[in-house]
Parts: C-alpha cells; structure tokens; sequence
C-alpha cells in the first residue's frame, strides 16, 4: 500500500458539546485538505476530557449510535478519510472512555474502550473495556491493520503486544495528559519492541493538564542495518493538526526479517504475566479487576 498519513488532531476542547462537534467536524475537514488518510482525536473529545464525579459523568455521555458519533461516520463517507472519533460513551452500568474508528466508506469497523482506567482519580466512575481489537481498515492505499489503546493503557506492555499478536501494524493512541520525556519513551519503546506504528493524539498545551507534544512512531529501529530513531513527529504545546508519515511498505517489509515482535517469544515461560495475586509493594486499595 502506499504510505499512510495519519491527522493528529492537536486541539482544544470548546467547553461544550456542541462547540466540540463543530470544532471537531471542522477539523476533519481541514486534515482531509492536508491529505490525511486517518484523523485521530485525543481523548474523551465529546466532552474535552471533563473527569470531575460520577454524577457529571452520566450527564456527559452520549449514545455510541447518536448524533455526535455519527456525524463523523457520514464525514468519514463524504471526505473519503478514516476517523477515529473519542467519546464519553453511555453503558451500564457506567460510561466508558470509547473510541470508534470510521474507515473511508463511513463504516464502523473498530470499537474500543478504555481497558486500564485510572482508578486512582475520578475514572474509576467508568465501565473498563474488557479486550484489545484489530480492525482491518480500508484506506485510499489499501487495507491495513489498526488497534487503539488510550492514554493510561500505553503504560502497561501488554497493551501494544496484545496488539501486536492480533495482527496491529498501527496502534492509534488518544490521550488527554502531560506528554514528557518518560511517556513519549514509553510510546518509543511499545513501536520498537513491537515493530508497529504509533500514532498518539494529544491535546494541546491550553488545556488542562495536558501539553500537547502529539506523537508518531513509525517502528523502523534499523535501516540498512544502521539504528535510526523510530519518531516521525514530534508536535510543539500549540493546537494544530499535524500530519504523520508512516512508510507501510518499508515497516511490513522490516517485520519480516526483524528480530522483535513475536519472533522469538517463549510464551510457555510467562505463567507470571497471567497470574493475578498482587504483593507489597505494589497494593493498592481503590484497585478493581
């Protein structure tokens, strides 16, 4: 396929819904006019990440099917570019942190909650998704094939590699929080241990808590056998939509020969992965399954 270019959508939440679907629909259109092929949103976008109690929660969510997610599903269709949409989703027995991913055709083709919530502050008020997917996604150039994981989960290896296992040659990221050194090392390392392509989405600097410093990786750690760094982009704090280069042709052909990924796993040996006793120091009291 050709190369894929992927839209992170670097913005600022309006303060409202409404304001957001406009902004977020506007902005779609501009990454289509850049040549996007994907345009990704950060985190929870239906309501600018707006984490406060449980009660407000319920009030912000809003149906996987309703109008504030289908109208980038028909966008997707009338722009002919995928998107990957971010929403406080209503589901019981409380709101998940969802992404759904449109293809070119404005087909549903992904949907993904939040698997490692962040019980320690007010998303522990959220449903937790239960798996990882991988979608083959329809592009201009060809199909390729996508995951997600959001914010908190690029902090567990396991996220990206059960990706990677399923088949991810893409792993789209929305995050709402400080992007620095030590969590753009994590991104860094899942694109490089895996050999997949990273596309992180952050929000700008203006909001609260977050900096922006947008990401992609593209995974590619060796080139004619000379180690090279894997990001592509890197974004400024400022809101901007900012286009990310990721060589597909060049990272299935490096995944063939390369020595990372699943080529020389001994999973029969990881029994410890699976277990789920926890000890000192790591005992936590607001910890839920």
């Amino acid at each position: 396929m050709k190369d894929l270019q992927v839209a992170l959508l670097q913005l600022c939440s309006t303060g409202d819904q409404a304001g957001n679907l406009e902004k977020g629909l506007r902005s779609c259109r501009q990454a289509k006019a850049m040549g996007a092929d994907i345009a990704l949103f950060p985190e929870m976008w239906s309501n600018g990440y707006a984490v406060q109690d449980e009660e407000q929660l319920q009030r912000d969510a809003v149906d996987a099917n309703g109008s504030f997610v289908s109208a980038f599903a028909d966008l997707a269709k009338e722009l002919e570019m995928a998107i990957g949409v971010t929403f406080l989703e209503r589901y019981s027995p409380a709101p998940r942190n969802t992404l759904c991913l449109f293809d070119r055709f404005g087909r549903r083709v992904l949907t993904y909650a939040k698997v490692h919530t962040c019980d320690f502050d007010p998303e522990r008020y959220l449903t937790p998704g239960d798996d990882f997917y991988v979608a083959d996604l329809d592009t201009a150039g060809g199909t390729v094939k996508v995951g997600a994981m959001i914010c908190y989960d690029r902090e567990f290896p396991e996220s990206a590699r059960i990706l990677m296992l399923k088949g991810a040659e893409l792993i789209l990221v929305p995050n709402a929080c400080p992007m620095e050194i030590n969590r753009l090392s994590q991104l860094r390392t899942r694109a490089f241990e895996n050999m997949v392509g990273i596309a992180t989405a952050n929000y700008a600097y203006e909001q609260t808590d977050c900096n922006g410093h947008s990401s992609a990786f593209d995974g590619i750690a060796y080139r004619d056998g000379i180690a090279r760094d894997t990001l592509v982009l890197e974004a400024g704090e400022g809101e901007g939509i900012y286009l990310a280069h990721f060589p597909m042709d060049e990272l299935r052909a490096y995944r063939q020969w390369e020595i990372f990924g699943n080529a020389y796993r001994h999973p029969q040996k990881y029994h410890m992965l699976v277990q789920q006793e926890i000890r000192p120091p790591f005992i936590r009291k607001n910890y839920r399954q």
